[in-house]
C-alpha cells in the first residue's frame, strides 16, 4: 500500500500532542485510546490487524493481528480517513509526560525498532510489527524483554517517550552504554546487547541496576531521560500506606517531627515550672 504524506504540528512541551492535516483521501492510523479530537469529514474504522495488510486477505489481517498481540497491544487499531472535499485535521495525545518524536521511516532505511508501548501514531500504510530478540541476555535483562515492536515502511511515523529525548547517531565501531529502561528505539544496524556493570559492590549499591545495555555502532539511538516504570515507581513509593492513614511520607515525618517536638517543648516548660 502506498504511503500517504502527512503534514503535521506538535503542541506543548511535557504534555505533548501532534495534529495531524490530511488531504481529502488521506488516512492515517493511531493507537487505541490515543485520539484527541477531529474535525467533521474524517471517519473512523477499527481494523482487524495493523492497518497496513488489508490487501493481504484473511491471512494479512491475521498475521498484522497476532504482531500486535504478542506486543501485547489490542486486535485492532484505528484507521482514521478524510472523506470530506477540504483538508482536515485529528490530533492525538501523549498518555504520560514526556515527548513525541516524528520518525521519518524512509530516512531511516524503512525500519525502526522501538519499545512496546511508543507507537502513537502514523501515516496509512506504516507496518507494525514485531522484533524478536535473539540473544538470551538481552530478552532477559534487556529491560522490554524478548519482543519490541518494528515499523516498517517510507512514511512518517509518532512515537512516543518519557522526559526528554535525545537522539545519538553512532559511528562504526561506537559504544554507547545505556540503563536498560531508557532506551526508545534504535535503527536495525545498530549492535543491541547488555553487559554486566562489573562489580559485585557498584552492583548492589550504585543504584543503577545490575546490567546496562550496550548499544554499537553504526546507527541511530533514541533515549529517554524519565521511562514510565521509574515515574510509576516513584508515585508508588510517594503514596499513602494503608487505609486511613490520611498522608504519605512528608506528612508522616511531619507528624513525628511535631510529636517530637512537643513532647521536648513540654519537657522543658515541665522543667522550668520545677525550678
Amino acid at each position: 500500500m502506498a504511503m500517504d504524506t502527512i503534514d503535521y504540528r506538535l503542541y506543548g512541551d511535557d504534555m505533548q500532542l501532534v495534529e495531524l492535516e490530511l488531504d481529502p483521501g488521506e488516512a492515517a492510523i493511531g493507537e487505541a485510546g490515543a485520539m484527541l479530537y477531529m474535525e467533521d469529514g474524517i471517519t473512523m474504522d477499527a481494523v482487524f490487524g495493523d492497518g497496513s495488510e488489508q490487501d493481504g486477505g484473511l491471512f494479512g489481517r491475521l498475521l498484522g493481528a497476532g504482531k500486535r498481540l504478542i506486543t501485547g497491544e489490542s486486535l485492532f487499531i484505528t484507521v482514521y480517513r478524510n472523506e470530506a472535499p477540504l483538508r482536515r485535521k485529528l490530533a492525538f495525545a501523549a498518555p504520560y509526560t514526556g515527548k513525541i518524536m516524528p520518525v521519518a521511516l524512509d530516512r531511516l532505511g524503512g525500519t525502526l525498532i522501538c519499545q512496546k508501548d511508543a507507537f502513537l501514531c502514523a501515516a496509512r500504510g506504516v507496518s507494525l510489527g514485531v522484533q524478536f530478540q535473539r540473544r538470551l541476555g538481552v530478552g532477559f535483562f534487556g529491560g522490554e524483554g524478548f519482543v519490541m515492536q518494528r515499523l516498517q515502511g517510507d512514511g512518517l511515523a509518532f512515537v512516543h517517550a518519557g522526559g526528554t529525548v535525545i537522539e545519538r547517531e553512532l559511528h562504526p565501531g561506537e559504544t554507547l552504554r545505556v540503563d536498560t529502561g531508557c532506551l526508545v528505539a534504535y535503527t536495525p544496524e545498530v549492535d543491541f546487547d547488555i553487559e554486566y556493570v562489573g562489580k559485585i559492590k557498584t552492583a548492589l549499591f550504585g543504584g543503577e541496576g545490575v546490567f546496562l545495555a550496550r548499544l554499537r555502532g553504526p546507527g541511530r539511538v533514541w533515549v529517554q531521560s524519565l521511562p514510565f516504570s521509574r515515574l510509576a515507581s516513584r508515585v508508588f513509593a510517594a503514596a499513602p500506606r494503608g487505609a486511613g492513614t490520611g498522608g504519605g511520607r512528608e506528612e508522616g515525618s511531619m507528624l513525628a517531627g511535631g510529636l517530637l517536638g512537643g513532647s521536648l517543648l513540654g519537657g522543658l516548660l515541665g522543667h522550668d515550672d520545677e525550678k
